[in-house]
């Protein structure tokens, strides 16, 4: 049975038939990383707070579900994962394929975070940009442009979904990159796909736009 560690981490009961023993902001944050991506610091402040308080306590819930908490206390980042296990363990995290135009964004965006970080400048970017970027891999001759486009628009809408991108307050085109994107690429994989994405994008290789070139996992 899950139990708190001390006094001061039992709940009093938050509604009719409540047996839970969690304070009711530990379970703000249990939540926020159940339903992700992440708990970004700088957005949830008292959220980031109780996570720091109750670290142990909230790990040790986590670990019940064969889930790992990841922070990353200098960027101010936090998000859960499947444990790694020898064992045929039940997934409680579901996995989300990418299409080629997720993992090019993807990787625009975290290239554009990489900068921003070196000027130590916050990651913001326009949907212009974005759409810019993407338009490269258009093949010189498709005939299905508005095709392309809406495909385009879907990526963008999937990755502000997951907040990835995140709307900046009072503009409509401008989005603010979530710090949480600069774990889930490594700097082997981003060399790695900028590679191949390079080729492409110069016709040396093949898009297939419909076969997905990586798994991305939901946190």
């Amino acid at each position: 049975m899950f139990l708190p560690e001390t006094e001061n981490e039992i709940s009093s009961g938050i509604f009719p038939g409540d047996t839970g023993e969690l304070l009711a902001d530990t379970r703000r944050v249990l939540v926020q990383l159940l339903s992700g991506p992440s708990l970004d610091g700088r957005r949830h402040s008292k959220l980031w707070n109780v996570l720091l308080r109750d670290e142990n306590l909230i790990q040790k819930f986590f670990c019940e579900l064969f889930l790992e908490l990841v922070i990353d206390r200098d960027q101010q980042v936090a998000f859960t994962r499947q444990a790694d296990t020898d064992e045929d363990t039940p997934k409680l995290l579901r996995r989300a394929q990418l299409t080629f135009i997720d993992s090019v964004l993807l990787l625009h965006l975290r290239k554009h975070l990489a900068q921003a970080e070196t000027h130590s400048e916050r990651a913001v970017i326009s949907k212009e940009d974005m759409v810019e970027e993407l338009n490269a891999y258009d093949k010189s001759g498709n005939t299905d442009k508005a095709g392309f486009d809406k495909r385009i628009h879907a990526s963008i809408e999937k990755i502000k979904k997951h907040n990835i991108l995140q709307k900046i307050k009072g503009s409509e085109n401008r989005f603010e990159i979530s710090p949480a994107l600069k774990l889930l690429f490594s700097t082997e994989e981003i060399q790695s796909l900028t590679k191949i994405y390079l080729q492409i994008k110069t016709g040396d290789l093949h898009m297939d736009t419909e076969q997905p070139l990586h798994d991305g996992e939901e946190e």
